[in-house]
């Protein structure tokens, strides 16, 4: 596996990310605005199903909506993450923030697209809609907390 890593970090978009000082802080940036994008159409989604936000709106309605704007902050988000991930491969692997965010990242989208997925359809009770909501909103919350924390760990 080392060798996997070694060659990321050797790889052309690593040095690419290497080659000046504002190029990893502008990946890191639309890497926060993918992020934005992906936990902020989730999130409204679930403070629809908890009751708090766009009581007009039906939660699969309001999915299928932001949809597309959910989508393409997830393409930002995996496609950032791996260009940073690959510019210190090697060092990132052993930090144990980072793999309690990929851990967590993989659970909450597990989550988001298996069982949240079918909280939000009608005639769903409330109380599991509500759950689900929680979950999501927790599961969401410790991967931001998990990819804070990669560079004090």
């Amino acid at each position: 596996m080392n060798q996997v890593f070694t060659w990321l970090v050797d790889s052309p978009w690593s040095r690419a990310l290497a080659s000046a000082e504002w190029v990893f802080p502008i990946v890191q940036s639309l890497h926060f605005i993918g992020f934005a994008l992906l936990i902020g159409t989730i999130a409204v989604v679930d403070l629809r199903l908890l009751g708090l936000a766009m009581l007009k709106q039906q939660p699969d309605k309001l999915d299928s909506e932001l949809s597309a704007w959910k989508w393409a902050g997830l393409a930002f988000v995996l496609t950032t993450g791996f260009v940073m991930f690959s510019g210190s491969a090697t060092a990132y692997h052993h930090n144990a923030a980072f793999r309690f965010k990929m851990t967590c990242l993989t659970l909450a989208l597990l989550f988001h697209f298996t069982l949240h997925r079918r909280a939000i359809r009608s005639g769903v009770s409330p109380v599991t809609a509500r759950l689900a909501a929680v979950a999501s909103l927790v599961l969401w919350t410790a991967v931001v907390f998990g990819g804070r924390m990669i560079a004090f760990v």
